[in-house]
């Protein structure tokens, strides 16, 4: 019965997990601070090691051959969504001054359009795309902190690539790789369990989102979100569809907002100090986009992957390679 009910709702199997943790978390904050196997399992607290653990999984899948269209697919989502990030707050910038458009300043819409939730990107790729798409995810990990939001601000010369932060995501991946191409039986073991660690994924990070942040980010926070989603998004499935050759439910996918995003205004403004009167206000802003674009990424995406087709759904006489 809960399975056919999963089936029926837009990437159930993720979305209703995540509102449940995030409902969960808002109505008893301190619920979670019981520690142990819980917490361990069932919070925040733990999304890094069932991403982890769902990386590895989907790496035995992947294959060498799946190299190029990863390198391709995932070159193009991670430029096409820096480059709209960048272009959107640059222009507001220099249209609207310090002000901002309708409160937004140029550093909240960057810090917000230009990192995507890598969590949520590769649980619906576990529900629609294929091992090159899951195989993105290392590359897309590029755009998850404050380094492209400094290059778009012009203060690149101060940041640093975080090497270490993208070595952690790719070895999951990498190892589960060398293990699938070694062993078919081994890539038959753990391939399937990618799918099945997806429910755990959306509940923990569920956790993570607390509702209260989209009434703290106001109006202007809620519309930073929709900007990520429908003009950051499109512009990114324009580039998903006509460079790639795909049908755009990756482009989707991507115009998220990620978690870590809430922090990037902090530090974005410790490199450049002019920039902390309005930190405090983006931080808010950009936390509502965390929430608003996690919560309509996986609809959107959902449809659009029924609509235009996807591996896992082709449509008729749509063909995908293997």
């Amino acid at each position: 019965m809960i399975m056919k009910f999963l089936k029926k709702v837009p990437a159930g199997m993720m979305v209703i997990p995540l509102l449940l943790g995030s409902i969960i978390t808002t109505l008893f904050p301190d619920i979670w601070n019981i520690g142990g196997l819980t917490k361990a399992v069932f919070s925040s607290a733990g999304t890094n090691t069932l991403l982890g653990a769902q990386l590895f999984c989907m790496g035995t899948a992947l294959q060498v051959r799946d190299m190029p269209a990863v390198l391709k697919r995932g070159g193009v989502l991670l430029i096409s969504k820096f480059a709209i990030g960048a272009a959107l707050g640059i222009l507001v910038g220099k249209l609207f001054g310090s002000a901002g458009f309708l409160g937004l300043s140029t550093l909240a819409i960057v810090a917000a359009v230009t990192n995507s939730n890598g969590s949520v990107y590769l649980t619906l790729m576990g529900n629609y795309g294929d091992r090159a798409d899951a195989g993105c995810f290392p590359l897309l990990a590029l755009n998850d902190g404050p380094f492209f939001t400094l290059l778009a601000l012009g203060a690149s010369g101060l940041a640093n690539v975080p090497f270490q932060s993208l070595a952690a995501a790719i070895i999951p991946v990498a190892l589960g790789m060398l293990i699938g191409n070694l062993d078919r039986d081994m890539k038959n073991l753990f391939a399937p369990m990618g799918a099945a660690i997806i429910p755990l994924i959306g509940f923990a990070l569920g956790t993570g989102i607390n509702l209260v942040n989209i009434v703290k980010g106001g109006i202007s926070g809620i519309l930073l979100g929709l900007i990520t989603v429908f003009i950051g998004g499109a512009f990114i499935v324009l580039c998903d569809r006509f460079i790639s050759k795909r049908p755009g439910y990756a482009g989707w996918a991507v115009a998220t907002t990620a978690g870590n995003a809430v922090a990037v205004p902090a530090a974005v403004a410790l490199v450049d100090p002019s920039l902390a009167a309005v930190a405090e206000t983006a931080t808010v802003q950009v936390a509502a986009s965390v929430v608003v674009t996690c919560i309509l990424v996986p609809f959107i995406t959902s449809w659009w992957a029924k609509k235009f087709g996807c591996p896992q759904a082709p449509l008729e006489g749509q063909k995908f390679a293997d």
